[in-house]
């Protein structure tokens, strides 16, 4: 069995002569190390350092593509496209649909989608579109406006299963209150593989750079989780510091609620010695507890 879901992310096409020069000097990620057959997470910051979007980037036809949440990927084509004027590379908004696919045998979608993955990667093209292997159970499907789905699959306009999937992999979307907030180590952008610290200058690469080297950073993304009565839209979280003393302790980036559970989901920028003992809330909603889950990865740096 699987499950589609309609996933409300956005593509950035940058197409052109320079497209790989250019956006080598604009983003995180070693540009030369995005092929047909992979994607590879990647970060494109102010000139300070802070972060416009946390994105995925792939080839699609004759392009690049910046693939993340609305609110970022129209940041990074604003900014993207100041500079873009003054080299050979076209920049667009791209009208591709993307579909979440969480499945019980991943064999059987990619039958059904004739998908074929080379060993190691993680991308493979297919008549339509891209796919983008997640894990072993979940997939992103990048289609044409003009391209259907295969019958058998209904899709589920609901996409919180597969946030809370994404959640639950420690994986960053900055949204419209976390843009310009944050350089890339603070969303563990590192733990992700999507900074290379070796490809030379691109813009904020100083902070960047002087994060790792001096032991700047003091801030890192966790994964918190707890029970509550209905959803929650929060900003802000408080730790417990005795029986009746909170103290602001870092802001939400991504949040989801499973109704069917009563569970709040979020990914949290917080200081980084935090222990995974911590008790938080939501600021001034003092009926949710909320706990530190351990990452799937480590933010350590190596």
């Amino acid at each position: 069995m699987a499950t589609v879901y309609q996933l409300p992310l956005r593509l950035l096409s940058v197409s052109g002569q320079d497209k790989l020069s250019y956006l080598h000097g604009q983003v995180t990620q070693d540009m030369n190390l995005v092929q047909d057959n992979n994607f590879l997470w990647t970060g494109h910051c102010s000139p300070k350092g802070k972060l416009w979007a946390a994105l995925r980037v792939l080839r699609l036809d004759d392009s690049f593509c910046l693939l993340g949440s609305q609110p970022e990927v129209e940041a990074a084509c604003r900014e993207l496209s100041k500079y873009g004027v003054f080299a050979k590379v076209d920049i667009n908004l791209s009208e591709h649909q993307c579909f979440g696919v969480l499945a019980d045998s991943f064999d059987e979608v990619c039958h059904t989608f004739n998908l074929q993955f080379d060993t190691d990667n993680n991308a493979c093209s297919f008549n339509g579109g891209k796919a983008l292997k997640i894990d072993d159970s979940s997939l992103i499907l990048i289609i044409e406006n003009t391209t259907s789905l295969p019958a058998q699959f209904t899709v589920e306009g609901d996409s919180t299963a597969f946030e809370i999937r994404d959640i639950l992999a420690g994986e960053p979307q900055l949204g419209e209150h976390g843009i310009d907030e944050f350089v890339p180590q603070m969303i563990n952008l590192q733990a992700l593989n999507g900074i290379s610290f070796k490809k030379g200058c691109y813009t904020g690469q100083e902070t960047v750079a002087r994060m790792r080297y001096l032991g700047k950073n003091k801030r890192a993304m966790f994964i918190v989780q707890g029970q509550s009565e209905s959803s929650l839209d929060v900003q802000d979280l408080e730790m417990q510091l005795g029986e009746d003393n909170w103290r602001r302790a870092g802001k939400v980036i991504r949040q989801a609620y499973d109704a069917a559970s009563k569970t709040y989901y979020a990914l949290a920028v917080l200081p980084n010695d935090l222990e995974n003992s911590a008790v938080l809330r939501p600021k001034d909603i003092l009926s949710v507890s909320l706990n530190i889950k351990a990452l799937p990865y480590s933010i350590e740096d190596n």
